[in-house]
């Protein structure tokens, strides 16, 4: 019986614990919610500065940043005049400038080409000579001599090239770094 008594009295203590803390639980909630919407209430728009976005900006009337205008209109619409001209002058140089460093950088490129071509082509002449000297042994031994002398001419335009090559390159990336300083954007300068 003792025992009944004392299972009933843990029973009933655990259900009376499992009682307050869904009570607790459930009232914490609750507060922190009305916690929540009293501060939602409490914000209030007038506190935060006018923020403008592409929604809602003004297309009728300019925003000033800065403050009210300090000049009369006539004098302001005279003065622009002039800096609109000056701008579209220095727009149109900077313009000139670009296309100018373009062409220069372009003109170089096509010389790298041309030159690489041209060592492409000494370079086939060559190994077709080489082949056909190897390919006939007589004419290797009757001609050994003369077969040097062109095989060290072929050597040396090859080399030339491809030092005229390496120039060429050298000075590519001399004017595009000197583009680079004068403000000629990379999509210009790379192209």
């Amino acid at each position: 019986m003792k025992r009944i008594s004392i299972v009933f009295a843990l029973t009933t203590l655990m259900a009376v614990c499992a009682l307050a803390q869904n009570s607790t639980t459930t009232t914490d909630q609750s507060s922190l919610a009305d916690y929540a919407r009293k501060v939602r209430k409490d914000t209030t728009p007038k506190n935060k500065p006018k923020v403008y976005d592409n929604d809602n900006l003004p297309t009728d009337d300019k925003l000033s940043v800065v403050g009210p205008q300090t000049k009369p209109d006539a004098e302001k619409n005279a003065g622009n005049a002039g800096d609109d001209d000056q701008a579209k002058n220095d727009q149109a140089k900077k313009e000139q400038g670009l296309k100018d460093w373009q062409d220069k950088m372009t003109a170089q490129k096509s010389e790298i080409d041309l030159a690489s071509r041209e060592l492409d082509v000494l370079q086939k002449e060559y190994q077709l000579r080489a082949a056909a000297m190897y390919a006939d042994a007589g004419n290797r031994l009757r001609n050994q001599a003369d077969w040097d002398k062109q095989d060290a001419d072929y050597k040396q335009k090859i080399a030339d090239k491809q030092k005229a090559i390496d120039d060429a390159k050298q000075k590519l990336d001399e004017m595009q770094e000197q583009a680079r300083k004068d403000g000629v954007p990379a999509s210009m300068r790379e192209q």
